[in-house]
């Protein structure tokens, strides 16, 4: 979709406009949760220890506290699942007669200032009898582990084999295995969580302001736990600092804040610091996979078998469960490679640490390093290069079915790796590389090729057996007597651009601009039900449902124009804020068209009064793809990784803005570089965590990061109504495989193999010390 669309003069999709959302953002005037004042606020006391009974909890004289005794007959919170030996897990929403990770909320207490509380929240005693925990997903399978609930660890397991695995493994030329590690991370969002309920005396009814990706299914969640009308309940995500799925899941503490505010009838606030953050905020991609391919005679992959551990914490995070990470990659481990044989087994199993959510990429961050490593290992095995390695691998025939069903629609992978390499020029790194070698330098090159599956409707969510399907999005759009336009979506941004792409989706179809359309969100009241902002999935299906219902608009407009103009409607043309009859200077506001449609309704016979328009969109999904190459020098002496160039290559089909597209694949890599080298939450044995600060915890900042080089092919998704695809994860699931494979290169000489993520320092010099380095 290249050409501009019918009906309109101006070609506003594909233009990089700056964001309409950021001046009030860069000005102070962002609209946050903790912005808002509250008559009372809320401090959690939570467990210090991983796993025992509680005994008691002692409050000071005065102090205003709340147990799980209080909160009656609060249901717990109990997502569903109905596949894969699904177990489910209910979290009560303070704990109840037993802790079961450190962090985990015990009591509340509130006072007038935020300051109070904390000061009453440290006076609180909490006696609690403490019982062996597990922190290890692996440790957690053995039958004398401790328990995290009753009955096993296995909390969900789900297997897959094709009919003719075994014979076709065994026919392998050549067969590579390895394990690869993905240690614990938290998504640190730049806003921790916060939430605000206010009670209105008038209504009777609860506003709760909160950080939510899911407004909607926030709301009827706590109206289903505290058992009210979910009609008295409001709930509004204005500006969110971040959320990248870590803000997408039900979090115990809005539930109990909006049961207090009921209880006061008055308005109560909780705002989550770093340490809570990153101690009892849902942490993420703590896996073990152990893989193994076998290979043809021309290093064609034959057979690719797994089995992946997901450690899921404590409790299942709602609505997703704790399913979510091993059965995605139970679903998409062969990536883009063009393997038909396959088995793979996933288990996710309970452990005494924080429960585990969605964070960018989800499992594919994971996964793909895994088939990454694999691939890099097979082109050593094979004397190949990694890139020759790959495109005897990747799928290269449109529509393709994967082993596991998934549909691959129209993509480029074959022509990004391509291009990506004649941007780095290989040949002459590797003149360069031996060159540093010769004078004691370390330098390396990391191919990443992958897919990423966005845009899925209810179909794909419905396949795992889900009890709350999300998928679909509805959208209103609504074009008032001033020819002002507003759109009013499902879906919840929270950094995304989302203002600025739908605004231009439905300017090109209006013939307006897109400063003159306003976009609605984050709102129960104002807003149509939908699912909210996470998986690569708002420009798709939003923007798909706001294409819809703008044509619609479009439609009517064309047709009061040609009873206007005296013309047919397929002559009319409308641009620059007007409708104009094709080779003619006869022409009317759109302005005077939107002002007609509500006040001259009767002269329209065929279309009805006014301007407002719904649409609907459930597709059923479409790939993005890329790769990423990182070049970088790792000192052999320290451990130490710098890294000296990052290329991506990506194919997100039709791009509605380059500049909000260039920044998600920009933010999207450096947290995956984050991912390859720095961040990583740290338990002891006992389940202590040892990352309770930003000075254990390492995020990257502007000094780890290189300058990033982007390029963009576009195959436009004709499962897409837009031609869009989703790009929202696709920088952190390639990074981490790319910089960890160029890490490797640079050690090639020692034979050592980094196969967990962060590669730290320590870890370098741990894989180099084994290799009897400086032998």
């Amino acid at each position: 979709m290249t050409k501009p669309t019918a009906g309109s003069g101006l070609q506003w999709v594909g233009r990089a406009l700056r964001r309409l959302e950021d001046p009030a953002l860069v000005t102070g005037r962002g609209r946050f949760t903790a912005d808002l004042p509250a008559q009372h606020h809320l401090r959690f006391v939570r467990s210090p220890v991983a796993a025992g009974r509680i005994v008691r909890v002692n409050a000071p004289g005065g102090a205003k506290i709340i147990t799980i005794a209080e909160l009656g007959g609060a249901r717990p919170i109990r997502p569903m699942l109905h596949k894969f030996g699904y177990r489910p897990i209910e979290q009560p929403l303070l704990a109840k007669d037993v802790v079961r990770f450190a962090g985990e909320p015990v009591a509340a207490v509130w006072a007038p200032s935020a300051a109070e509380a904390e000061d009453i929240a440290d006076r609180i005693e909490v006696e609690i009898e403490e019982l062996p925990a597990v922190v290890d997903a692996r440790a957690a399978l053995a039958p004398e582990a401790p328990r995290a609930h009753e009955g096993d660890n296995v909390v969900v397991d789900g297997s897959f084999k094709t009919a003719d695995f075994e014979a076709l493994l065994e026919s392998a030329h050549r067969r590579i295995r390895l394990e690869v590690r993905s240690h614990r991370q938290n998504a640190t969002p730049l806003e921790a969580r916060a939430a605000h309920a206010a009670f209105e005396a008038a209504t009777g009814r609860i506003t709760l302001t909160c950080t939510t990706q899911m407004p909607h299914l926030a709301r009827t969640a706590i109206a289903d736990v505290l058992d009210f009308p979910e009609s008295d309940l409001r709930v509004i995500a204005p500006d969110v600092g971040g959320g990248f799925g870590q803000k997408m899941s039900l979090a115990a503490e809005y539930v109990v804040l909006v049961w207090l505010a009921r209880r006061l009838r008055e308005s109560v606030a909780w705002s989550e610091d770093r340490r809570e953050n990153l101690i009892a905020a849902f942490h993420s991609r703590d896996q073990h996979i152990e893989i193994e391919g076998g290979f043809d005679e021309r290093g064609r992959l034959i057979a690719l078998s797994a089995e992946v551990i997901a450690n899921i914490g404590a409790y299942s995070c709602f609505p997703t469960t704790c399913g979510v990470e091993p059965l995605m990659a139970l679903a998409e481990l062969p990536g883009p490679y063009d393997v038909r044989a396959y088995s793979c087994r996933a288990r996710g199993v309970a452990t005494h640490t924080c429960t585990m959510a969605p964070y960018r990429g989800v499992s594919r961050p994971v996964i793909t390093f895994a088939i990454e490593r694999l691939m890099d290992q097979a082109a050593a095995a094979f004397g190949l290069s990694p890139v020759e390695i790959r495109r005897r691998n990747l799928i290269d025939r449109f529509p393709a079915t994967s082993a596991t069903g998934l549909v691959f629609d129209e993509g480029s992978y074959i022509e990004t790796l391509d291009e990506a390499a004649a941007h780095v020029d290989l040949p002459a790194f590797r003149a360069r590389q031996r060159k540093a070698r010769a004078v004691g330098r370390y330098l390396g090159i990391g191919f990443a090729t992958f897919s990423e599956r966005t845009g899925y409707g209810s179909p794909a969510f419905a396949a795992r057996g889900m009890e709350i399907t999300p998928g679909w999005e509805t959208v209103e759009v609504v074009m008032d007597p001033s020819g002002r336009v507003e759109a009013r979506i499902g879906a919840s941004p929270h950094g995304q651009g989302l203002r600025t792409t739908l605004a231009q989706i439905v300017a090109e179809e209006l013939g307006v601009a897109p400063a003159d359309v306003r976009v609605i969100h984050g709102d129960t009241d104002r807003t149509p039900y939908g699912w909210g902002t996470f998986a690569s999935r708002s420009l798709v299906i939003s923007g798909g449902a706001t294409l819809l219902a703008a044509r619609k608009i479009r439609e009517k407009l064309l047709v009061i124009a040609g009873d206007v103009l005296e013309a047919s409607p397929d002559d009319i043309v409308l641009q620059d804020g007007s409708a104009k009859v094709a080779g003619t200077d006869r022409a009317v506001t759109i302005a005077a068209l939107a002002r007609a449609a509500y006040h001259q309704s009767h002269r329209f016979k065929t279309i009805a009064p006014g301007l407002s328009e719904t649409a609907h969109y459930d597709p059923p999904g479409t790939f993005s793809n890329a790769c990423h190459v990182a070049i970088v020098e790792v000192d052999v002496e320290t451990g130490r990784v710098g890294i000296e160039k990052f290329l991506a290559v990506e194919d997100a089909g039709r791009i509605i803005n380059p500049l909000i597209a260039d920044g998600q694949v920009h933010g999207g890599i450096a947290q995956g570089i984050g991912n390859a080298l720095f961040e990583e939450i740290v338990y002891d044995g006992l389940g202590n965590i040892q990352t309770a600060t930003l000075a254990d915890y390492l995020a990257p900042t502007a000094c780890e990061i290189p300058p990033l080089e982007l390029h963009h092919i576009e195959t436009p998704a004709a499962s897409s109504v837009t031609g869009a695809k989703g790009l929202g994860e696709g920088g952190a699931i390639g990074a981490p495989a790319a910089v960890v494979n160029a890490i490797n290169d640079a050690l090639s000489p020692f034979g050592v193999s980094i196969d967990e993520i962060p590669a730290t320092p320590q870890r370098i010099r741990t894989a180099l010390r084994a290799a009897d380095f400086g032998r």
